[in-house]
Parts: structure tokens; sequence; C-alpha cells
């Protein structure tokens, strides 16, 4: 009989729940139990669907006993951040603003985890309208690092990466604007992949900025991770801007011909020594088994954050202009100053940002991507920070805290290239140390098959206790 304290990963609870080795209301009462468990010291879920997700387990199980046909996830219960619309349901975005808000149609995402089985347990909590990247809310509080309570999760997927690293579920949706999906993921310890720019159907997901969000899983495995990715991935005729392109392939542990590159220049600044030790410790580890593993010099990224800061606030103002005339005072503080800004941004200047993009991500495929396959760099020149230095009134420190916070993402979501951030190590403190594997365009295959390979090398096993010890607490 399967331990109802672990369910395994998604294809094994999906498994046990096929072969009557466990019944999805079982598992699901499991999950549901560890939510509210955890629900005081990781603050991860905005809202926690009790009797609807009883009442989908009770139908799985009926479905299963009939002999109807299974997906992949059939039963196996999930929860996702509190941004993708469901029909009937709430969408808070983590605001105030829509707190209220029933949607009238269900997201393609959640649409296309549904025709593969999988159950919701709940809404997760977020920054703001996906707007922060420590994690912070300002009408929510803030998701609690699994780890360490007094550092962050990151944002703004920032209960996805605590209910993940919290064990509470398996996997969990996010969102990636500029290093949501990949920060949490390394502060949390778990794996998050960005897919490429197109590559998922953002129909019925909270918009922020049109030209960079991305949505994709955060897990506590490569191949649960990249399994998501797959069910998700697909063109959709409702997303004018989905790509009709193939799912991503079947993974592979094959990576002896990847040309691996290690990112130089702005991401081998300022690195804390664990930090920087882990990017040597990577390139010892790759050696023997891939074609070549090489320093590599990228474009100077130095103006990424301010390009994609225009383009992201451009759009995002234009998102709430409305709400943001009529219900000023309803906004967070921080977010509502940040809004406020963006309407400021004259049309030219958003424009040029868009125009340089192309040519830096010309740049990128040019000469970064012709002398390798991948690219690693770190997720962020430091360890999870404290909340604290963060918050807001934490003084000068803060600002330059949060910039560097999202200094090594938000170029790959302004070029619009997949990443896959997994945990390669743990600090003297028992902090995960991430790093990003980044791939170009439609190559989520390579960057994860890379991932898989650490991943098995290093068998560092999840950060927190996981499902055991949420069953104790």
């Amino acid at each position: 009989m399967m331990s109802r304290a672990d369910p395994g990963n998604l294809r094994e609870a999906a498994e046990a729940i096929a072969t009557g080795r466990i019944s999805s209301l079982e598992m699901t009462t499991d999950a549901l139990d560890r939510a509210k468990q955890a629900q005081p010291r990781l603050n991860a879920f905005i809202a926690i669907e009790q009797d609807a997700a009883l009442e989908a387990a009770t139908a799985a199980d009926a479905a299963r006993a009939r002999g109807l046909p299974l997906g992949v996830l059939h039963g196996v219960p999930l929860a996702h951040k509190d941004m993708f619309d469901r029909a009937g349901r709430i969408t808070g975005c983590g605001s105030k603003i829509r707190a209220d808000h029933v949607a009238g149609e269900t997201s393609t995402v959640m649409q296309r985890l549904e025709r593969a089985g999988a159950l919701h347990i709940g809404r997760l909590n977020m920054s703001e309208f996906a707007m922060g990247p420590t994690g912070h809310n300002a009408h929510h509080g803030r998701a609690i690092n699994p780890i360490d309570s007094a550092r962050i999760t990151a944002g703004s997927s920032s209960g996805s990466g605590a209910a993940v690293g919290g064990g509470v579920v398996l996997a969990a949706l996010g969102s990636d604007t500029g290093g949501s999906i990949r920060l949490p993921a390394a502060c949390c310890g778990v794996v998050g992949i960005k897919p490429t720019q197109g590559r998922v159907s953002r129909h019925g997901a909270m918009p922020l900025s049109f030209s960079q969000d991305c949505i994709g899983p955060l897990a506590r495995s490569v191949e649960d991770a990249y399994l998501l990715l797959q069910l998700i991935s697909g063109a959709d005729g409702l997303d004018p801007t989905c790509c009709d392109i193939p799912p991503p392939a079947a993974l592979t542990p094959e990576i002896g011909t990847l040309r691996v590159g290690i990112g130089g220049g702005l991401f081998s600044e300022a690195l804390s020594g664990e930090v920087a030790t882990a990017m040597e410790d990577m390139a010892r580890l790759l050696r023997p088994a891939c074609r070549s593993v090489e320093p590599v010099q990228p474009p100077d990224f130095s103006a990424v954050a301010e390009l994609a800061n225009v383009v992201a606030m451009s759009e995002a103002g234009a998102v709430h202009f409305d709400a943001l005339r009529s219900r000023p005072e309803d906004f967070g503080p921080q977010v509502r100053m940040r809004l406020s800004q963006a309407l400021a941004i004259p049309a030219p200047i958003y424009l040029r940002a868009l125009q340089i993009r192309v040519i830096m991500l010309e740049e990128m495929l040019r000469t970064v991507f012709s002398a390798c396959d991948l690219l690693i760099v770190p997720a962020m020149p430091f360890l999870p920070p404290l909340a604290s230095d963060v918050d807001v009134g934490a003084g000068a420190a803060m600002n330059s805290i949060v910039s560097a916070i999202t200094a090594f993402t938000r170029a790959f979501s302004f070029l619009g290239l997949p990443v896959v951030t997994l945990p390669v190590a743990r600090s003297r403190e028992g902090l995960p140390v991430g790093l990003q594997i980044v791939a170009p365009p439609w190559q989520e295959q390579r960057a994860a098959a890379l991932a898989l390979h650490i991943e098995q090398a290093l068998a560092l096993g999840p950060f927190t206790a996981g499902f055991a010890r949420s069953e104790a607490a």
C-alpha cells in the first residue's frame, strides 16, 4: 500500500489512484489536511477549497470505478497561484480589487490540467497582481519560506514556492514576468520552469506584461515540472500570442552531445561565496558528462533591468488604468506607486525598448548560442534574503537588495528564452542555492535533460521534510 504521508511524484500518485492502491478521496483529504496544518506557518493559501476538492475527488473515484478513461493526473490534488480563472470561482490575483471577482470561464491551463484529471485544493498566495519579487503582499501577508521562516519565498509566485517546498502539494502553477517562477523555486528549494514566450496559452490568466508573461510549473522534481509543462503547452486559438508549436518532446537524460556554457560577465559579479562555489562545482560535475563545459561571456545586460521595467510597467499601467483612477486606495502602497509611475512612461520610450529587445535577442542567439547549447547562470547572486531586509520601511538598502534579486532573471524574461531553475547545493545554514539553465527558444527539453542529470547526480532530495513531517505538524 502506498504511504499516505508521501505520494511520491506525480506519475506515481496517479498510478496509485488508477490501480486502486489509494483513492483520490484519501489522497485529496491528506493534501487538505496538510494545507490546513501548514497554513499558520506557511501562509501559502489565500483560500483552501475543501468542499469542492472533496467533491471532485469523489467524482474521480467514481469515474475510475466505472472504468472510464483516466488522464495522466487522474485524481491527483494540486494547487495554483491565485490568477488562473475557473468558471464560477473567485480569481483574486492576490489583490483587494479582485477579491470577489468570479470568473465567467475557465483558463486554458486549468482546462488542460482538468482534462488530465488533476484536482484543485485551493488558491495560492502571490504578490499583489504579480508585482513584487520578494513575495510580500499588503492584503494577505507574505507567504513564509518553508526552509527558514525569516527568509523570503521570493515572488511573485510565493505561495506556489511555499506550498511545493513545504510538502503540501507535489506541484503548482505560477507565472513569470521577470523571475516570478524561478526566484521562488530558488528560495524554496524546488524546480521551476519558465517556458519560451508563447509556449503556453495565457487565455484566462491574469495579465501583467503581455509581452513578457509566461505560465509554468514549480515542482519537487525535474520530471514533475516537465510533465506539467507538457500538459499545459500547445497552440490555443483563444490566445493569439500562443504559438502553434508542439508540446515539448519526451524527457531523456542524454546530455553527451551538449556544449554547456558557464555564464560570466554580469553573472559572475558580486556572487556570495556559496553561489560562486556552486557554479564552480557545477562546471566540475558536468565536464565528464557533456561534450564541453566552457566559460561563455553573454552580451552586456546592464541595461536590461531598465528596459524590461519600461515594457512591463507600460503594459501593466494599461491593464490597471481604470482601477487606478477609480479605486487607487485599494491597491497596496508599493503596487500603487509603481503603477502611478508607469503612467508617466512616454509611448516612444516603450516602443524603443521593444525594438532594442529584438536586437538583444538576435545578439544572444548569434553569440552565446553559437558557442554553447545551454547557458548556466545563478538564479540569484546571494542566498535568500531576510524578509525584514526587503520589507516596507527597511531603509535605503532595501532598494539595492530588491534590484539584485532579479538581476540574473530579468534578461531571460525580456528576451523570451526558456529557463529551468533547480537547487544544486545547500549553504552552511541549510539554505538552497539555485542555478538557471537557459536554452534557445523552444529547447525546454534540452534544458530539462541537463537539469535531470544534475538532479540525479547530486541526489539532494527535498529541502524540507515534505509530506511525512507535514502530517505530524
